[in-house]
Protein backbone atom coordinates (compact mmCIF):
# COMPACT_ATOMS: atom_id res chain seq x y z
CA UNK A 1 0.00 0.00 0.00
CA UNK A 2 1.57 3.32 -1.05
CA UNK A 3 1.92 6.33 1.20
CA UNK A 4 -1.36 8.25 1.41
CA UNK A 5 -1.32 11.18 -1.08
CA UNK A 6 -3.01 13.42 1.50
CA UNK A 7 -0.18 12.70 3.93
CA UNK A 8 2.39 13.55 1.27
CA UNK A 9 0.70 16.91 0.72
CA UNK A 10 1.16 17.97 4.34
CA UNK A 11 4.64 16.54 5.00
CA UNK A 12 7.59 18.93 4.86
CA UNK A 13 11.30 18.48 5.39
CA UNK A 14 12.02 18.49 9.13
CA UNK A 15 15.26 20.39 8.55
CA UNK A 16 14.30 23.13 6.07
CA UNK A 17 10.49 22.94 6.14
CA UNK A 18 10.77 22.72 2.34
CA UNK A 19 8.56 20.80 -0.05
CA UNK A 20 9.14 17.11 -0.63
CA UNK A 21 9.17 15.25 -3.92
CA UNK A 22 8.49 11.52 -4.21
CA UNK A 23 11.49 9.83 -5.89
CA UNK A 24 12.44 6.28 -6.87
CA UNK A 25 15.49 4.81 -5.19
CA UNK A 26 18.06 2.67 -7.00
CA UNK A 27 18.29 -1.03 -6.24
CA UNK A 28 21.59 -0.46 -4.41
CA UNK A 29 20.07 2.20 -2.14
CA UNK A 30 16.94 0.10 -1.59
CA UNK A 31 19.05 -2.83 -0.42
CA UNK A 32 21.19 -0.64 1.86
CA UNK A 33 18.15 0.94 3.55
CA UNK A 34 16.32 -2.40 3.87
CA UNK A 35 19.37 -3.91 5.60
CA UNK A 36 19.54 -0.95 7.97
CA UNK A 37 15.90 -1.37 9.06
CA UNK A 38 15.72 -5.19 8.97
CA UNK A 39 16.05 -5.55 12.76
CA UNK A 40 12.97 -3.35 13.26
CA UNK A 41 10.81 -5.72 11.19
CA UNK A 42 11.01 -8.97 13.15
CA UNK A 43 9.20 -11.40 10.87
CA UNK A 44 8.81 -9.21 7.80
CA UNK A 45 11.13 -8.04 5.08
CA UNK A 46 11.24 -4.21 5.01
CA UNK A 47 10.13 -2.90 1.64
CA UNK A 48 12.00 0.10 0.30
CA UNK A 49 11.25 1.54 -3.14
CA UNK A 50 10.87 5.30 -2.81
CA UNK A 51 11.98 8.27 -0.78
CA UNK A 52 11.00 11.88 -0.21
CA UNK A 53 13.51 14.36 -1.62
CA UNK A 54 13.92 17.93 -0.38
CA UNK A 55 15.85 20.21 -2.75
CA UNK A 56 16.34 22.89 -0.09
CA UNK A 57 18.13 20.61 2.37
CA UNK A 58 19.50 18.17 -0.25
CA UNK A 59 18.20 15.22 1.79
CA UNK A 60 16.20 12.11 0.92
CA UNK A 61 13.96 10.60 3.59
CA UNK A 62 13.44 6.88 2.86
CA UNK A 63 10.00 5.30 2.85
CA UNK A 64 10.24 1.92 4.58
CA UNK A 65 7.25 -0.42 4.27
CA UNK A 66 5.03 2.57 3.40
CA UNK A 67 6.21 4.60 6.40
CA UNK A 68 8.17 7.80 5.67
CA UNK A 69 11.19 7.96 7.99
CA UNK A 70 11.16 11.71 8.66
CA UNK A 71 14.20 11.92 10.93
CA UNK A 72 17.08 14.19 9.92
CA UNK A 73 19.62 11.72 11.31
CA UNK A 74 18.15 8.92 9.17
CA UNK A 75 18.01 10.96 5.93
CA UNK A 76 20.22 10.12 2.99
CA UNK A 77 22.27 12.65 1.02
CA UNK A 78 20.73 13.76 -2.29
CA UNK A 79 23.70 12.18 -4.07
CA UNK A 80 21.97 8.77 -3.66
CA UNK A 81 19.50 9.91 -6.31
CA UNK A 82 22.06 11.75 -8.41
CA UNK A 83 21.21 15.26 -7.28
Amino acid sequence: MPVDPELLEILVCPQSKGELELVELSEEVRTMVAEKYREHFRDEEPIVEEGLYCAESALVYPIVSDIPVMLIDEALPASVIGR
